[in-house]
């Protein structure tokens, strides 16, 4: 548990997924319900997104102008969507949610120069527009089902700001800590986050966050822009598995 929370927290650092290693992870856990197992998944998250954001903002002095009012915006679509979360079956969204990460992986790849340089980004009000929009929709997401959270993030800011993949990464860490406690602010008071294993994934989680943050910075967008895609790949396999298991049996 405690090595799938340090991947985890690598992960998320870098290019955000780590949810595709440690919520199955959890759910192996015996007397662990669905709902439990995504509430403490959140509760070891948020010590590695924090660490990770921290460490960014130490390292690179991005401005968070853009930021800011995306972490807003998600802390409270995230809110909505933890308690969505706890009366909607999975299945619902899986779905919509496996042709997205498919349609980003193929843009991705047939576009080796996306996110390497930074673009010319949209005039100040319609960069805010984009932004906060990009935060409600991945902020409900994060709260519903979670993983692949920092992975949509940064394809939008990519796409959307015309960040490289470096300040994307950067940008969405604090977008998605505002996200992993904007869920916890349900989860938590309500009593599905199982304290002792989420504060011990979070241990793991905030080793993790400091290593990939630091790796991600000393090697640049070429390097995150890899990993993306294998996160990506490795999230159509487990939601397209997960899709389809229930209409296998």
């Amino acid at each position: 548990m405690l090595a799938a929370g340090f991947a985890a927290g690598w992960i998320d650092a870098v290019v955000g997924g780590g949810g595709l290693l440690q919520l199955p992870a959890l759910l192996l856990v015996p007397g662990l319900s669905p709902i439990q197992a995504l509430a403490t998944n959140k509760l070891g998250s948020v010590f590695g997104t924090a660490t990770s954001a921290l460490t960014y903002r130490r390292r690179l002095r991005q401005d968070l102008s853009t930021a800011l009012p995306m972490a807003a915006v998600a802390f409270a679509a995230a809110l909505g969507g933890a308690v969505v979360a706890a009366h909607l079956p999975a299945g619902v969204i899986r779905p919509v949610i496996l042709v997205a990460l498919i349609a980003v992986a193929v843009f991705t790849a047939v576009r080796p120069g996306l996110g390497q340089v930074a673009g010319v980004g949209p005039r100040r009000s319609t960069a805010l527009a984009r932004a906060v929009a990009l935060g409600a929709a991945v902020g409900f997401y994060d709260g519903v089902l979670g993983p692949g959270t920092g992975t949509f993030l940064i394809l939008g800011l990519v796409l959307l700001l015309k960040f490289d993949f470096l300040h994307a990464s950067a940008q969405a860490k604090v977008v998605n800590l505002a996200t992993n406690l904007g869920a916890l602010a349900y989860f938590v008071p309500s009593g599905h986050a199982v304290l002792g294993l989420g504060l011990l994934l979070g241990a793991a989680n905030l080793v993790g966050g400091y290593v990939g943050a630091r790796m991600a910075i000393a090697r640049g967008t070429g390097f995150i822009r890899v990993v993306y895609l294998m996160v990506v790949t490795a999230l159509i396999v487990k939601v397209g598995a997960d899709t389809l298991a229930p209409l296998l049996r």
